[in-house]
Parts: structure tokens; sequence; C-alpha cells
């Protein structure tokens, strides 16, 4: 098991400089390398606060050149919304350019209010995007390729950008099964990023993805599994609350922006609860905010229970200040670390073994 770094670059405060969030990521994530993380993690959405990345094969570029050994990944290209033919070319680039450190992180999409501005269908998003990722592959396995498919065609066509070894590796996130399927035949990490999930959920999903794995013909104890988990490790009890309250306005958007019941102020999302949310003490009393010793207990027990493979630690959440961000980095390494594997052993030979009973 490893961790890695998953970049929202949100922001709760009307007016916030753009530049100065890429520039907070920028500095998280060369802190993230220095403090042992494996992966950085880009998100992608559009036309809201909720998020400022329109494109992580972008941030990727960016960081190619201010990192030497972190991987770097999308999480996720939200493929329908691209031309599968430019997608592929930027891909090969962007893995040429990191030298062959991309993680790919692919997802169908799920927010209607980004695919209605971009003209496309989201109940057609799945299909595009297994499509999208069967040409994909066909472009990196040879010199030339062609494609007549249901929503794209290719005559044949040189995809001059070439990925330094072949096919980078694939991520799915969701908890979609025709993804899931798609994940298993190729053995690719799933990942979940519901924030508020406790242990018992993480071991429900993991069950779930094991039975589709299952259903491919696949070992489902062997299914690797990724968990996004904001991360908050600090002694102070006001800032330990101040985060997980930007945790929960972060939260009420993406339900509102998943059900289509945002409403919008300008550019901003109009915060709302959503039923069923947990209060501030019920999040507050399994997620991973707190000192060291509770995030680490609270880590194995997650680990006990559904085994991950990766943690997608997110530690900016709202309008938090960068140096909490900042902090909670430094102290995976020093603090958490250390404990985590006092409790659960070595870190590298948890993620594929079946969950503990």
């Amino acid at each position: 098991m490893d961790v890695g770094l998953f970049n929202l670059m949100g922001y709760r405060t009307r007016g916030r400089s753009t530049a100065d969030i890429y520039d907070v990521t920028v500095a998280q994530v060369k802190a993230a390398e220095q403090a042992g993380f494996s992966i950085a993690w880009f998100a992608e959405h559009h036309f809201s606060n909720y998020c400022v990345c329109p494109s992580p094969l972008m941030m990727v570029a960016r960081l190619a050149g201010e990192t030497s050994r972190i991987r770097l990944a999308s999480g996720v290209v939200i493929v329908p919304l691209y031309h599968p033919s430019r997608l592929i070319a930027e891909i090969g680039m962007v893995d040429s350019l990191t030298h062959g450190r991309l993680v790919l992180g692919i997802g169908s999409g799920y927010q209607p209010y980004e695919f209605e501005r971009f003209g496309q269908d989201l109940a057609e998003s799945t299909p595009r995007l297994l499509e999208a990722m069967e040409m994909m592959e066909k472009a990196f396995a040879a010199e030339t390729f062609a494609h007549s498919g249901t929503h794209y065609g290719m005559p044949a066509a040189h995809i001059a950008p070439r990925p330094v070894r072949g096919m980078p590796e694939v991520w799915v996130a969701g908890d979609n099964p025709d993804l899931h399927r798609y994940a298993a035949q190729r053995d690719c990490v799933v990942m979940v990023t519901p924030r508020h999930f406790t242990p018992a959920m993480l071991a429900a999903a993991r069950a779930r993805f094991e039975g589709i794995r299952r259903s491919a013909g696949k070992t489902g104890e062997t299914l690797r599994f990724g968990a996004m988990r904001p991360f908050c490790v600090t002694d102070d009890k006001d800032e330990a609350q101040r985060f997980l309250e930007n945790t929960r306005w972060q939260i009420r958007l993406s339900q509102s922006l998943r059900r289509r019941e945002q409403e919008m102020d300008g550019g901003m999302i109009i915060e709302k609860t959503w039923e069923g949310e947990p209060s501030l003490e019920e999040m507050g009393a399994h997620m991973m905010v707190g000192d060291a010793a509770t995030v680490a207990a609270r880590m194995a027990a997650e680990i006990r229970a559904a085994a991950p493979c990766h943690y997608l630690l997110q530690v900016q959440v709202g309008d938090m200040d960068p140096a909490t961000g900042m902090r909670s980095i430094e102290a995976w390494q020093r603090q958490v670390k250390p404990l985590l594997e006092r409790e659960v052993g070595a870190l590298d030979r948890i993620g594929l073994a079946p969950a503990a009973a």
C-alpha cells in the first residue's frame, strides 16, 4: 500500500485567484514528493468553483519538470468530453514529458451540468469511454491504426507522440459495473471517492468490486482498490473542526452536482445539505482528521476492513490555509506512517491479500 496526493483545486471564497490555487497545488505536490508520496492526482471539472482544473493532463505537464520521482496522474480524465484522437495524442505527449511517470486515471463523468454545457449526453458516457479506450489501446500498440465504431470513426492514422512504455497504467474511478468489468479484464486499479465513507462502507464497496471481478473470470481477492480520503493531521481541535466543516462544504457541492440539484450564484455553487447527510460529529468520528495517533488508527481500521492498495489523500479543501495542508503532507512521513506500520506491518505487503475478517 502507498499514498498519493489528491488535488481537487476548488475555492470557497469568491474572487480567489486561480493562479494562486495552481501555485499552491504545485508547491504541495513538490512537498508530497519529498514526503514519500507515490502519486500526485489532478481532478477534472468544469464551469464552477468546485474545481478550477479543466485539464489534469496540463497539470501533469506542468509538474513534469518540477518533480523527478513522484508519478503524476489524472484523477480523472473525463474521457467522453474529449475527441479520442486528440486525447490519445495528448496522453502520448504527456507520458513522454514525464518520462513514463503518467498514471492515466479515467472516468465516465457524473455531472449533468458539465455534460449539458459540452453538448454531450450523460447517458452515452460509458459506451463512449469504452470505445475511446479501445481506440487508445490500438493506437499505442501499432504504428498506425484505424477504427470504425458506434460513436467514433478514424481512417488509418499514426499517433505521433508515443508513450515511453506503450499503454500507460490505467486506473478506473467510480462505481459503474461496466467500467469495473473493463478494469477487471485489464487488471486496472479501481478507485472510490466518497469522502464520508466508514470502514464498513469501504468494505462493502470492495465486496461489490470483487464480485464484478469474479464475474469477469478473475480472482476477487486480488482486486487492487484505491480510496480517496480527506486528510488533516493536527493537534489543534479548532483546526480539525474547520477542516471537517470545509470537507462537508465540498461534499455538499458534489452531491448537488451529482443529483442535478445545483443552484448557481454566478460561478459559485450554492451550498445545500443533502438527504442522509451525517453531522460534523459523525464525520469527525471516523474521518482521517485529528492528531497523528488518531489518523493512523483510523487508517489501520480501514486497511483491516478493505485492504486498499492506495490512498488518495486530500489535504486542501475549501478555504483552509495551505499551511495546514503542508503540515499534513509532512506529518505522513514523520508521524503517521511509522504509527500505521506498528498497527498493520509493512505497507508494501498490503493491498493484494484478502481483507482481514
